[in-house]
């Protein structure tokens, strides 16, 4: 009996989703202990050492995107009902919501428009241009929302979505250290902030540390979320045109 070609067999292997669903999973567990073997510092974010893992995986094997999504999209779909399931908190901290509402909607839409010009104007600055310029407009979106707004607004939701994770990441990292530079003491603010600059990852590192900011955070997210899908197709090409004109 001829053994099988070692190469034959990854071949046949890499085209099967659940590897790729199997890999995910145990790059994010690996992330996540690292994390927790750091003393659950910033730096070592689990999402962040799962990405790297994961590209360095693609990378040696010679794995192309698409076959990896056909495993990773079991996990993309949680993305949907994660979202829904920050209900749960929110509804625990409803007092709180209630009581700082309307600073709430203040900085809710001071963050997120400051988050799309600044994105848009540092792009132009570089010299960014068209497709390129518009798939930063939506990086601080959660990801199922970002790609739609980057679709409908003439960007590359490929692009979109690699700017949404390392946003997420960098927001989930300095948010902290920022915030106690400028000795922002407010579990709320803290938390709004982080979920708006920074959402899905940056509010899991807002829960990690404190359930009301966890609860603002995800009350950023979802809220910033809504408000770049109505004001993104206006601003964004607008900006774009008038930067670059």
């Amino acid at each position: 009996m001829t053994p099988a070609d070692p190469a034959e067999i990854w071949t046949y292997l890499r085209q099967d989703p659940l590897l790729w669903l199997t890999a995910t999973l145990v790059a994010y567990g690996l992330g996540d202990l690292a994390f927790r073997r750091a003393g659950r510092k910033p730096l070592v974010n689990p999402v962040l050492v799962a990405v790297a893992l994961l590209a360095l995986l693609l990378r040696v094997t010679g794995t192309p995107y698409q076959s990896y999504f056909e495993g990773a999209q079991f996990v993309h779909f949680m993305l949907g009902p994660a979202t829904v399931a920050l209900a749960l908190p929110l509804y625990a901290n409803l007092r709180l919501i209630r009581s700082a509402f309307w600073p709430m909607l203040a900085a809710l839409a001071a963050g997120s428009v400051t988050a799309l010009v600044t994105a848009v104007a540092i792009g132009a600055a570089f010299g960014l241009r068209g497709e390129t310029l518009l798939s930063l407009a939506p990086k601080s979106v959660t990801a199922p929302v970002a790609l739609g707004v980057s679709e409908t607004i003439g960007g590359a939701p490929n692009l979109t979505a690699v700017l949404v994770i390392i946003t997420g990441i960098t927001g989930a990292v300095v948010a902290t250290p920022l915030l106690n530079l400028f000795r922002i003491r407010d579990w709320r603010a803290r938390g709004l902030a982080v979920g708006v600059a920074a959402h899905g990852i940056g509010t899991a590192r807002a829960f990690q540390i404190n359930e009301t900011a966890g609860a603002f955070a995800g009350i950023g997210m979802g809220l910033n979320a809504l408000l770049t899908a109505l004001i993104a197709p206006l601003l964004a090409p607008w900006l774009v045109a008038w930067l670059t004109g």
